[in-house]
């Protein structure tokens, strides 16, 4: 391909679906449900054609590779998987998996780590959907969830995993004590989110404040925390054991943005599929994908990864101490 190719064809893409973004502008209102706007975009389903079954970034390791956009999302469950250190859970250990989109991450992990899942989504379009992806007899069951009031018992769970659901979330310390109190003491509780940068340590300038606005104002985003911010919020509950692990995860995602907008080109047939709608509907997030990308490439945006134990109970069983 001509590389000269590359560029102009991304440029052509930002003028339409600049246009398209300035015609169909959106604003985030607090009013509308988020399952609301979930079930859409599970209806017609455009973001599953271009996304697949995980909605949620890629992880194309460290330093970032070339890599296949839906394999970097299954290698990014890995990833953190591995990171949170639940690879070394034994199986048949209960697993909530709080935000699950259809279900990508959750059929994972009960297939290849045997836990036991239990998965919940705010919007009951992308329950059905994720139910009729899971195949029979897999240890997964989806049910339609409020995260900010989760139906669960306490200490209900021996691993809580969220991955991505946060920035939806409109108060950010009941997130953070939902997800500790539903985990039994002793369990594992691990997140992965879009944060921003701490605007306590550098606060930004008027034109970041433009940026996030308008990140926020399109995918139903109330605000970002930050990593410092939310990890204080994990602490403050009073239920962790010890000190929450932290990293960011910038880098290792950094692709998937660029990868994100690639999909429409070398995927022709949602053109077929969706009609000029659908087209329509798909070119108006290029602007968007490329503000992320200029976010997380220059620092106002972070992917933040999170770790902690609840307290007052001896830690989960692992593979090493359990006898053969």
């Amino acid at each position: 391909m001509n590389l000269l190719f590359v560029p102009g064809l991304l440029l052509s893409l930002l003028v339409i679906g600049l246009a398209a973004y300035v015609l169909t502008a959106r604003r985030y209102d607090s009013s509308a449900s988020v399952a609301t706007s979930y079930d859409a975009w599970t209806q017609d389903g455009i973001l599953e054609f271009y996304w697949g079954e995980h909605i949620h970034l890629g992880h194309y390791g460290s330093p970032p590779q070339q890599k296949d956009f839906r394999q970097a999302k299954y290698d990014f469950v890995h990833e953190m998987v591995k990171w949170g250190g639940l690879d070394q859970c034994v199986p048949g250990l209960t697993l909530l998996d709080v935000g699950c989109g259809i279900g990508g991450s959750s059929r994972v992990l009960a297939k290849d780590y045997g836990f036991d899942v239990t998965a919940v989504t705010i919007s009951p379009a992308q329950v059905e959907r994720a139910t009729q992806l899971t195949p029979a007899g897999l240890s997964v069951k989806f049910l339609v969830d409020d995260a900010m009031a989760l139906s669960f018992p306490d200490a209900s769970f021996d691993v809580v995993w969220s991955l991505e659901a946060g920035p939806h979330m409109p108060d950010k310390a009941v997130f953070a004590r939902e997800l500790l109190r539903v985990l039994k003491p002793g369990g594992v509780l691990v997140v992965g989110d879009w944060n921003q940068r701490d605007a306590r340590r550098q606060p930004l300038n008027f034109w970041e404040k433009s940026v996030m606005k308008q990140l926020l104002d399109q995918w139903a985003h109330p605000e970002f925390a930050s990593i410092e911010s939310f990890s204080e919020l994990l602490a403050a509950t009073g239920m962790v054991k010890g000190s929450i692990a932290t990293a960011d995860w910038s880098k290792e995602t950094l692709p998937s943005w660029i990868d994100s907008i690639w999909q429409g080109v070398i995927r022709p047939k949602g053109l077929v599929k969706f009609g000029i709608s659908g087209f329509i509907k798909s070119i108006r997030e290029v602007p968007t994908l490329l503000l992320m990308r200029l976010a997380f490439g220059n620092g106002l945006c972070r992917f933040g990864m999170f770790r902690a134990v609840r307290a007052e109970a001896k830690p989960l069983p692992t593979l090493g101490s359990v006898s053969s």
